[in-house]
């Protein structure tokens, strides 16, 4: 296992953690946006406004994109178990 095959494989793994990531992570930065505004507009500074319109948000988009992420992840496990005779060897 040499350095170039530790970089490929790290690069592989940030670029999931970022794709499993960045569903949840847009919608509750979406709904905070939105509440934040509406937030600005009433005059209403109540930091638990915003809590439970995102823990929805987010059951909703893992819902939507979950059977996504798990086949992303499912993959990029299948390919490194696979690939683990050609690095060690």
């Amino acid at each position: 296992m040499n350095a170039d095959s530790v970089i490929d494989l790290s690069q592989q793994a940030l670029y999931v953690i970022v794709m499993l990531a960045a569903p949840m992570l847009i919608s509750a930065l979406a709904i905070g946006l939105l509440i934040g505004m509406f937030q600005a507009a009433t005059s209403i500074n109540e930091m638990t406004l915003s809590f439970i319109p995102k823990l929805l948000v987010l059951v909703i988009a893992i819902m939507i994109a979950g059977p996504w992420m798990l086949q992303l992840i499912l993959n990029f496990t299948r390919n490194l178990y696979l690939s683990i005779p050609g690095l060690i060897g």
